[in-house]
């Protein structure tokens, strides 16, 4: 029997996107992303959620993705009439995370959203599962570092050059 830990692995594309734009003005670097989280791990799940602008810049991004072993979700984006836009995966992430859980012995989620902090807190109870999060820190919820078992703010090093 192997001593390695599995891992199922979430990532609000969106949220690490906007955030690490208006932080450092740079890309996240999910390749090193994966590096990291995977080493020593058994990979259960790993899923990228995204927003389908049909767009081919994005496409071809959602293809790296796929060829670093996420599993791309799509959900439409939607373009208000009051010119406001909606994409959001909060609902999604959260089934999926429920679900992922209780086969897991540690979660890994990439996302500074404070709506998730009620999700680990409810996970943490009702399973024996570790939370490691992943966020550019100044711009996430205190509520939700609270929560995660480790908290691993994005800085330089998970950056593209």
């Amino acid at each position: 029997m192997s001593d390695k830990k599995t891992v199922s692995i979430f990532v609000d594309v969106q949220n690490i996107y906007y955030t690490t734009r208006q932080q450092y003005k740079r890309n996240f670097d999910y390749n090193k992303f994966w590096g990291v989280i995977t080493e020593n791990r058994i990979v259960k799940n790993a899923i990228a959620y995204a927003t389908d602008r049909d767009d081919k810049k994005q496409k071809e991004f959602q293809n790296i993705l796929r060829g670093i072993g996420f599993d791309v979700k799509l959900k439409p984006y939607i373009q208000r009439s009051d010119g406001t836009a909606k994409a959001d995966w909060d609902v999604g992430i959260t089934i999926d995370v429920m679900e992922y859980a209780k086969n897991s012995d540690i979660i890994v989620l990439a996302s500074g959203d404070g709506d998730f902090d009620m999700l680990l807190s409810h996970v943490k109870q009702r399973h024996d599962t570790k939370f490691e999060l992943y966020s550019v820190e100044n711009l996430t919820s205190i509520s939700l570092i609270r929560e995660a078992s480790r908290y691993f703010p994005i800085t330089d090093d998970l950056l593209l050059k």
